[in-house]
């Protein structure tokens, strides 16, 4: 595997950080719902808790079953544009908006029905950005193995250790947490969308087609 591919180094973190935030969203949010008040969370019924980190994941699912509707009319890189920009949108107002708001929202229930659940709309909004992680994945999988030829097999073994991530990413925002609080802690999450965002945009940009990959 030839590494001189900008683009697919720049993916490979982009897998890195994006597998931290399909994570650490729902990780953070259960722990900021159920911890008590003295502990800087919501004491929010764990029954209730569960249920509503359990939509984040049914509206993953419905996501990917959207995005691979919609992946024969818009490019990889337009639709990580616009679900980075979007997953940016609702953390920042989760962190910045007052958890004094609540909000009634449907929640995926244990025994396959559909339940209300009444929270602060922090909440609603982190678990809202399931729709957006849904489709992020394969967009960034398209962009980063794009003219990679030969070296495609070989990428793809590199993406899969990659989604360490999942782990590293969130002891990053455990720390945050425990310093500056659990709302404050999403901004490691921002920040990750953030590269995202700019590896959509500009990062994903093949510039080694001089390469041979034949």
């Amino acid at each position: 595997m030839d590494v001189s591919f900008r683009h697919f180094i720049l993916g490979a973190v982009a897998i890195f950080v994006y597998v931290g935030v399909e994570v650490g969203i729902p990780h953070f949010a259960n722990l900021f719902m159920t911890t008590q008040a003295g502990g800087g969370g919501l004491a929010i019924d764990t029954t209730i808790a569960g249920s509503v980190v359990g939509t984040y994941w049914f509206l993953m699912m419905i996501g990917r079953l959207t995005g691979a509707s919609l992946g024969a009319k818009f490019s990889s890189k337009a639709m990580l544009t616009f679900a980075s920009s979007l997953g940016l949108i609702l953390v920042a107002g989760a962190i910045f908006l007052p958890t004094t708001i609540h909000v009634s929202m449907p929640v995926f229930q244990s025994d396959i029905s559909f339940g209300m659940a009444q929270v602060p709309v922090n909440i609603m909004l982190l678990i809202l950005c399931g729709l957006c992680t849904s489709i992020m994945w394969g967009g960034i999988f398209n962009l980063a193995v794009e003219g990679l030829g030969k070296y495609t097999e070989a990428a793809s073994g590199i993406f899969m250790v990659m989604v360490c991530g999942g782990g590293l990413l969130p002891l990053l925002q455990g720390g945050v947490a425990d310093s500056a609080g659990y709302l404050n802690s999403f901004i490691v999450i921002a920040a990750a969308l953030a590269y995202l965002l700019f590896y959509a945009l500009i990062g994903c940009k093949n510039v080694n087609k001089d390469i041979p990959t034949e």
